[in-house]
Parts: structure tokens; sequence; C-alpha cells
């Protein structure tokens, strides 16, 4: 009997918090009162100088093996290469595999 109980208070807790949550008025973030601690612009900052850094211990590596340093550009260039290459093998496989094109 203690059991029923106990799980009928669980139950009852969880379907009273979910309705709650469905008929509130208050977005969820209105009722945990969240901001963002960084702007969108300080994020892309953060973002850049860490793209920076990334590449510039790379190139310290590269000049210690005696290799010529990278630019960014080389690097999206070698992506963009990466992803379509990807991209062929992927049609590849499902023209082999009479599957339906990805959208």
């Amino acid at each position: 009997m203690f059991t029923l109980v106990s799980c009928g208070l669980v139950a009852a807790f969880f379907v009273t918090v979910v309705l709650l949550g469905v008929f509130s008025k208050r977005s969820a973030l209105d009722i945990l009162d969240w901001k963002p601690t960084r702007s969108p612009q300080v994020e892309a900052e953060n973002e850049i100088d860490d793209v920076a850094q990334m590449l510039e211990a790379q190139n310290e590596r590269r000049r210690r093996r005696g290799l010529p340093d990278r630019t960014e550009e080389e690097v999206a260039a070698e992506v963009r290469r990466d992803h379509a290459e990807l991209n062929e093998r992927a049609a590849a496989f499902r023209a082999r595999e009479e599957l339906p094109p990805e959208d």
C-alpha cells in the first residue's frame, strides 16, 4: 500500500509540473530569469581569437618540422575540399545502394 501511495504522489507531482509548464503564460527564460553570459558579438570575437590561436599553434609545430606556415584561407580551402569529397562519396554510396538523396 505504501508503494502505491508513494508512486501516486510522485506521478501526481510529475503531472502537476508538466501541466504548470504547458499552461503557464511565462516562458522558461522568464521563470529561470536566464540571461546569456556574453553577447553574440563577444562570442564571435572569442571564436576568431580561438581560430587564430589554434592556427598559430599548428604553425609553430610545422616550423619545428621544417614545414611552411599555413594561412586561414589554406585551412578553409582544405576543409571545403574534404567536405566536397565526403559529399561525392556519399552520393556514390547512395547511387550504389539506391537510397534517396538527403536534403
